[in-house]
């Protein structure tokens, strides 16, 4: 079993590495970039690089494939400050049911821009109005967990973003894999591929523009509508490599160091390191750092770069601790503003 699944895995990372790699030259040419945010704390204090350990909900954001490893069900929610003065907000919601050896997820999470006042050619100092954005996203995953070492995952995420008469509609796919390891299940592996899809095109009434009929037939001056056809774009697509391994203190305790290397295929490459202590499955604080690969200027450089730190807190709200209720927090750094700040509230049963 053991050398079937490395010699897959080591295919499965040629192939991929064979056609898929960063392009810092078309850097910002892909759109609902919403998909790389990440609403959940836990993984968020790590920089989102904890793709051969993240499990539960947070999952479905991460790693598809650790959805599976919860226990009977979870629910979370969310509440994102995002690029603290910028007044937007990413809220997400999400629950997981196990179902024999694996497990269906759904999750929700919704971009808010705030109010932006409506402004016109005749008034660009604003009409008074106000309008806000809405961007979408609902996906539905599911995870199969079989020889208690290997889970493989699927997930497909609709997305939507409209703007008064102009909205988009696309379809994005996640596919991974976790392999565990080791006497405690020390060593652990991770491969993700994410946000794979098809373009998006901006399209509605609000694209149709009004004009004089070039030539008036009888000398009668009437108005013709012409349709712009918006530019398609593609969706910010992902390959997520992970590993990770717990050095345990006790029973309960143990520090976990892992690392991450991210290919995107719309920007520069990443890599990164993180730590993670917990406390007898009570209290956990982490942290991380992730960097570009390849030369980077103040305009080129990964808007998440740099540190990133977190802690959680999970209270037994029964006996036997089979019900929990954790709490989970992370601050990115981020440039520019001045960072990001996550909340999540989790239920765990």
């Amino acid at each position: 079993m053991k050398i079937r699944f490395y010699s897959i895995i080591a295919l499965v990372m040629m192939a991929v590495f064979s056609v898929y790699g960063g392009n810092p030259d078309r850097q910002g040419q892909a759109g609902a970039s919403e998909l790389l945010m990440n609403p959940w704390g836990h993984s968020a204090g790590l920089h989102s690089m904890n793709t051969s350990s993240t499990m539960g909900v947070e999952a479905m954001r991460i790693n598809i494939a650790g959805l599976s490893r919860i226990n009977s069900m979870e629910i979370a929610i969310s509440n994102n400050r995002l690029y603290s003065g910028s007044d937007m907000n990413l809220n997400a919601g999400g629950i997981g049911i196990k179902l024999g050896k694996g497990a269906l997820g759904i999750e929700f999470a919704s971009l808010n821009f705030g109010d932006i006042p409506v402004t016109t050619p005749n008034q660009p100092a604003g009409t008074g109005g106000y309008f806000s954005p809405s961007f979408t996203q609902l996906g539905v995953g599911y995870s199969l967990t079989y020889a208690n070492r290997i889970s493989v995952g699927a997930l497909v995420r609709v997305v939507s973003e409209s703007i008064q008469d102009i909205n988009a509609t696309g379809i994005a796919l996640d596919a991974g894999v976790q392999y565990v390891a080791g006497d405690n299940d020390n060593f652990k592996l991770g491969i993700a591929l994410r946000n794979v899809g098809t373009p998006m095109a901006f399209g509605g009434e609000g694209l149709t523009v009004r004009r004089p009929n070039p030539t008036p037939d009888g000398g009668v001056s009437y108005e013709l509508a012409y349709d712009s056809r918006g530019a398609s774009f593609e969706l910010p697509s992902t390959l997520n490599i992970g590993v990770s391994y717990d050095f345990y203190v006790g029973d309960e305790d143990y520090i976990r160091a892992l690392g991450n290397f991210t290919s995107n295929a719309f920007s520069k490459d990443q890599i990164g390191v993180g730590a993670e202590f917990s406390f007898r499955n009570i209290f956990a604080v982490r942290a991380a750092y992730k960097v570009d690969l390849g030369e980077s200027t103040v305009e080129t450089q990964g808007l998440y770069t740099g540190l990133a730190a977190g802690a959680s807190v999970e209270v037994p709200i029964s006996r036997g601790g089979g019900n929990n209720l954790g709490l989970d927090y992370a601050y990115r750094a981020t440039n520019p503003y001045r960072g990001t700040h996550n909340f999540t509230l989790r239920f765990s049963f």
